[in-house]
């Protein structure tokens, strides 16, 4: 009996630390399994409070491990003060049949420690459009669905921002916004009047700007600014699944975490007709063990969930669970992060800010909402802020010592403007994932192969961004303007979506309107690969509202002896 639970999660991370938690919350006895090792709120942040000088290298890498590492040190915010939250290239290898860098960090935690923590609501524009301007096909519900679970999420990890009053980005349950710096209000005051339908606001953003209740009673404080967020915050400032869900679903006593699990594959069950367990091989031992439950929630990563399904054979099911039409591992999307642009402003020389602000502002998306106004279909979000320099710019000619290279040092430097673009994809059959044939992994499980890749769409929209950006930072008043288009591989946004989707028809999606596997009704996917399509929203939070919104209907269903 002790390898039978009620629930099994399958991974961590943002979304399994909330299914782990509604779960356990609703009385079902939980089992949650990760790949990696253990990580424990504060305990486990090893660089939380060191400073610059005490790293060996003031948080670079040496170039020895750059050499032997050269697809997880692209990561956003990865150093020598976050390395012990990303995986080794060697240690967990793949195969690309088209570039395609895979961002990995297997903890308990998943990388709910090392994400951006952008909070947009997706808007019902981005649930409809796909059908409407005919780029994929109609998700099984709209935002009218989910806009009550997204409060149910806010209003537990903490959420701060303004009520804008966007059509295109949805108010929420917000705790007091960061504030924006005098540039920026220049920003938003410049669009206003020259932009009518462009909206520049202080980003909805996970951070605890001022706690409620809720949050002291997780044991979270309120954020400190110090913008250290990777490194885990020892206050619990901006919300990961170690600081927040996780030891909540623990209070309960109905949660079991097993680490060093790797997922071999989920048991399916002839006679039944349900998944009746999960099939794990232990990291260290190498032992095979199975997992019994009545119900299954996959929340591996988008991913590596393609790859447990895939891997998920059976008699009745000899291309992978729940696949009779060659859809699981298709159309696979991520987000279009290559553009971006910025310059140097005047007039704000007596004018600075306090603090490392943990947030960016945000233009909300303004394209092909109402209707399609470009030669592309989708949108994108513009993430742009304002800085300042740290030190006035030293010529190379001039002494570097003394008296007055110190005075220049101290003396703030010029002020600089910064867009970089997050674009909505089309979901393609084509850009798919699958199991390679004749390489497998340490554990003897199939490496995953990637096939993903760009199209004229993407290429359009990056023109689109570029030119847009170049009218706006010169009509508030940039000068010395830079852009460019940084041709990076898919994946390296961190936000590969699909290839288990969302539908209303079996024969072209592989869940239904609650996460649920139209082929194998107590198995859920709740983290990027149910994703019908993109949008253009930061993803993390429609995962969380998707996964407590269908991790309450398992347990009715549960209790009901449906499942």
């Amino acid at each position: 009996m002790e390898n039978q639970f009620d629930a099994i999660v399958i991974g961590s991370g943002i979304s399994g630390g909330w299914a782990a938690k509604e779960l356990c919350e609703k009385g079902l006895k939980t089992l949650v399994l990760e790949r990696g090792r253990d990580v424990r709120h504060i305990k486990d942040y090893p660089t939380m409070t060191m400073n610059p000088w005490d790293f060996e290298h003031r948080g670079r890498m040496t170039k020895a491990f750059y050499q032997e590492n050269p697809l997880i040190t692209k990561a956003s915010g990865y150093g020598e003060d976050t390395t012990h939250f990303f995986i080794k290239d060697a240690d967990h290898p793949y195969v690309q049949e088209k570039p395609f860098d895979w961002i990995r960090g297997y903890q308990v935690g998943g990388k709910s420690l090392i994400w951006g923590r952008a909070c947009q609501r997706w808007s019902d524009y981005e649930f409809k459009a796909p059908k409407k301007y005919g780029y994929g096909i109609e998700w099984p519900i709209g935002y009218d669905d989910v806009a009550s679970w997204y409060s149910h999420v806010e209003k537990f990890i903490g959420v701060c921002g303004n009520d804008d009053g966007i059509e295109a980005m949805p108010d929420g349950e917000f705790l007091p916004p960061f504030e924006l710096n005098c540039v920026e209000e220049h920003m938003q005051a410049t669009l206003k009047e020259h932009f009518p339908g462009r909206h520049l606001v202080q980003g909805r953003w996970a951070h605890l700007s001022e706690p409620e209740q809720v949050h002291l009673d997780q044991g979270r404080g309120k954020c400190q600014c110090r913008n250290l967020c990777m490194r885990g915050c020892p206050f619990g400032g901006y919300f990961s699944s170690n600081s927040s869900t996780l030891p909540w679903a623990e209070k309960t006593g109905n949660l079991t975490i097993r680490p060093f699990s790797v997922v071999h594959s989920i048991v399916y069950d002839e006679a039944s007709g349900k998944a009746s367990g999960v099939k794990v091989i232990d990291t260290n031992t190498k032992e095979e063990i199975v997992y019994n439950a009545r119900i299954i929630f996959v929340n591996a990563s988008a991913l590596n969930s393609n790859l447990i399904l895939l891997n998920s054979k059976s008699e009745r099911f000899p291309n992978g669970l729940g696949n009779d039409h060659d859809v699981l591992g298709r159309y696979v999307s991520f987000h279009n992060y290559r553009a971006g642009a910025g310059g140097a402003i005047k007039g704000f020389e007596d004018h600075y800010y306090y603090g490392s602000r943990p947030s960016e502002c945000i233009i909300a998306n303004y394209r092909n909402l109402k209707e399609q106004d470009t030669d592309f279909v989708g949108g994108y979000t513009i993430f742009t802020g304002a800085y300042r320099n740290r030190a006035e710019e030293v010529p190379e000619d001039a002494p570097q010592l003394g008296a007055d290279f110190k005075h220049r040092l101290s003396k703030p430097g010029d002020w600089r403007i910064y867009m970089y673009m997050q674009g909505e994809t089309i979901p393609k059959p084509s850009n798919r994932v699958y199991l390679s044939e004749d390489k497998t992994d340490d554990w003897g499980i199939p490496l995953l192969v990637t096939d993903v890749g760009y199209d004229e769409n993407d290429e359009k929209m990056v023109v689109d961004f570029l030119e847009e950006s170049q009218k706006m930072l010169e009509q508030m008043g940039c000068t010395d303007l830079y852009s460019y288009d940084s041709k990076q591989a898919p994946g390296l946004d961190i936000h590969e979506m699909g290839g288990v989707r969302m539908g209303k028809d079996p024969k072209t999606s592989l869940l239904n309107e609650f996460n649920q596997m139209h082929q194998c009704k107590n198995v859920f996917v709740t983290d990027g690969a149910c994703m019908t399509s993109t949008g253009n929203q930061s993803p993390s939070i429609l995962y969380m509202a998707l996964t407590a919104r269908a991790a309450n209907y398992a347990a009715e269903q549960f209790k009901n002896n449906v499942l």
